[in-house]
């Protein structure tokens, strides 16, 4: 393991160079990867590891016509590598669980029932593990029990490995009942593209990943775009400047040249207007916050916002609910100011994007 400064704390993580690709094919070298689920992560985890070499199968099921179909359009062949869930557990060696953490519980049984003493069970989410007396997810003790999780979607998984970048991942072992189980985990976290590894803990991995999706990679992300957009609205604002003041100048630019430089970079290459002002008001929004996540921690840390998952998304009715709720938000004023200015972008970013995004169908849509 290399050991890297974070913010004055030494950390070990690995990096590629230390657990090369080759060491990986022999690490895996006899087994069948079925990765069971072809929503989210299955696509992008699947096709890397099949353009690394892997023996990888998928398992669907065939009651989820437009995963199926997907799966197919990808080139996978219903027979040969491409199952229901049932045989895929059957065929495989690592079974690598990728449905939505409410479908994990609802496949469990089938799941269980076809592990063999030294298989491995792959989880991308600690959410099942931990919350087990929710989830009924128990696995038996003559498996291996790892998981690597992206840090990032299916969709940046996949286009961060065909630019060659690779998207970092945390790892862990649950349960070593082989005595491979780190050396699986690590090759199938280099197999499926990552660029450097973490070490993690099931309960760490599921604790900051509900905070971060509620908090500053989604939820808060989305309510501060709203509130501040809302305010420019109010006072007179056009939705074209309020729109390019709250989300296009962030995403386009200055956020960007954070990920590059980092938060003091960017502030020291602004204005001197627009760095005072955030150097003022970013106390008042940390200290506006901090008591709504310490609120989202204790219901994550308490399993109450497993419960509200595993309640409703289980629903029979779940698809149609969730399409009304994305509906409208993509349907409010906000955001489709946001399409007509992405609409007006320079031809040449749009075709970088679309480029991107086409990237997680595979090599045959590039």
């Amino acid at each position: 393991m290399a050991l890297i400064n974070f913010g004055g704390i030494t950390e070990q993580v690995i990096m590629r160079k230390e657990f090369p690709m080759s060491k990986a094919r022999r690490v895996l070298k006899n087994e069948t990867i079925a990765v069971i689920g072809y929503g989210v992560q299955g696509p992008a985890q699947s096709l890397n590891m099949k353009d690394n070499g892997f023996k990888v199968i998928v398992g669907q099921a065939r009651s989820f016509k437009k995963d199926w179909d997907r799966a197919r359009k990808d080139g996978w062949k219903p027979g040969k590598s491409l199952f229901d869930i049932a045989e895929a557990t059957q065929r495989g060696t690592i079974i690598q669980i990728l449905v939505s953490d409410a479908a994990q519980k609802a496949i469990w049984p089938v799941v269980r029932k076809n592990l063999n003493p030294g298989d491995a069970l792959y989880f991308s989410h600690g959410f099942s593990i931990v919350y087990k007396d929710q989830t009924k997810v128990i696995p038996p003790k003559d498996v291996d029990v790892i998981m690597v999780a992206p840090k990032g979607s299916g969709t940046s998984v996949r286009r961060n490995f065909l630019s060659g970048a690779g998207i970092n991942a945390s790892f862990a072992v649950h349960q070593d009942a082989s005595g491979r189980a780190r050396q699986r985990c690590i090759a199938l976290g280099i197999a499926v593209g990552s660029g450097y590894l973490f070490p993690t803990t099931f309960e760490k991995e599921v604790f900051s990943d509900l905070t971060g999706e509620r908090g500053v990679l989604m939820g808060a992300l989305a309510g501060i775009m709203e509130a501040q957009y809302q305010v420019l609205r109010k006072h007179g604002h056009s939705p074209s400047e309020a729109f390019n003041e709250t989300v296009e100048e962030l995403t386009e630019s200055l956020i960007r040249l954070v990920s590059e430089n980092g938060m003091d970079w960017m502030y020291a290459n602004c204005s001197a207007t627009a760095q005072r002002g955030a150097l003022d008001w970013k106390p008042k929004f940390k200290k506006a916050v901090m008591p709504v996540f310490n609120e989202l921690y204790k219901r994550v840390a308490d399993g109450v916002e497993t419960r509200r998952v595993l309640s409703t998304c289980g629903k029979a009715d779940y698809q149609k609910q969730l399409t009304k709720e994305l509906g409208a938000i993509g349907d409010s004023e906000m955001w489709q100011a946001g399409k007509a200015t992405r609409d007006l972008r320079p031809k040449e970013s749009a075709k970088r994007t679309t480029r991107a995004t086409k990237g997680i169908a595979g090599r045959k849509a590039n």
